[in-house]
């Protein structure tokens, strides 16, 4: 940190922070001071001491009580984001104080949390159960981006995303996952033993969010073949999707091991895709795997030693 930066952040109070956001909300000093329980003119000189070492004034004084300056509106999107990093941090310290001894925030797809992550991290917390993990589920280039910016300390996505996405981020090899060709009993292809995808743009398709990578690799297939995808619903679970098809909207594809562990909904069959894309690299994504905390390291450690889905 350069000298004029240091001296910047020892000038800044964090309690004047906060009565200046409680003044900007409220409008007035006056009313800051009911709430905050902190005397008027104390409020005053700190504000007035704020703007001193920021050299510039941060509100417009009147009779009925305070706007904002440019310097004040731009001072307040800052203080908020100051306070809600504090805020975080407290909470997240404090579960050490209540025995959890690490926390992982980690986003990943919906292809990797319905075939694998549950068995792997239900493993991982019987083995340390006093560490929390915070999982969201994102299409993969929210997962990606989520991991760039530092929102997740650990992303979970198929690494084509990653590639498309132009990020430079570190990867580490998790799982692969095979498509298939999801059809009704009584479907043309239903008694194939393999297909085509070129064959399936014949028929109807019930398909993921248009941003899935899922979609995304099926679309980019049929326009290198000059075709479209007759796309009938698009549905935001893999489960919805194997409904509609039994409901007869469509053919759809998904995960093979996805479907053999939702298999139940309806009667269904599993056509495997004989293209060479249908066959899937599932990755880890950091920004830097050596740098992630102990706890993050030891979850990673542990998932690049997952058993196969065969050996479960």
């Amino acid at each position: 940190m350069k000298t004029t930066e240091r001296s910047f952040v020892r000038r800044i109070d964090l309690t004047s922070l906060q009565l200046f956001v409680a003044v900007c909300e409220l409008g007035s000093i006056g009313r800051a001071s009911e709430r905050e329980f902190i005397a008027a003119s104390a409020i005053s000189k700190r504000l007035a001491d704020l703007e001193e070492a920021l050299g510039t004034a941060l509100l417009y004084r009147h009779t009925r009580g305070v706007d904002l300056t440019p310097a004040g509106e731009n001072l307040l999107h800052h203080a908020r984001s100051v306070l809600f990093s504090l805020e975080k941090m407290q909470g997240e310290l404090s579960e050490y104080a209540d025995g959890v001894r690490g926390h992982v925030r980690m986003h990943a797809s919906i292809s990797a949390i319905v075939q694998f992550l549950p068995e792997d991290l239900g493993a991982f917390s019987r083995r340390h159960p006093q560490v929390k993990i915070d999982l969201e589920e994102h299409l993969s280039k929210e997962v990606i981006r989520a991991v760039q910016e530092g929102a997740a300390d650990v992303g979970i996505c198929n690494v084509n995303s990653l590639t498309d996405s132009g990020a430079v981020l570190q990867t580490r090899p998790y799982r692969e996952d095979h498509l298939t060709l999801i059809v009704p009993s009584g479907h043309a292809l239903a008694e194939r033993q393999t297909v085509d995808f070129m064959e399936t743009l014949d028929f109807d398709h019930v398909g993921l969010h248009a941003h899935s990578s899922l979609y995304l690799a099926m679309h980019q297939a049929a326009g290198d073949a000059g075709r479209s995808i007759r796309l009938r619903i698009r549905v935001t679970s893999l489960d919805a999707v194997c409904r509609m098809i039994d409901n007869g909207l469509g053919v759809g594809v998904m995960p093979e091991r996805a479907f053999s562990l939702i298999h139940g909904v309806g009667d269904l069959r599993s056509v495997p895709l004989t293209n060479e894309w249908a066959t899937r690299k599932i990755s880890m994504i950091a920004r830097d795997f050596d740098s992630l905390p102990v706890t993050a390291r030891t979850l990673v450690e542990h998932l690049s030693e997952a058993p196969t889905p065969h050996d479960l």
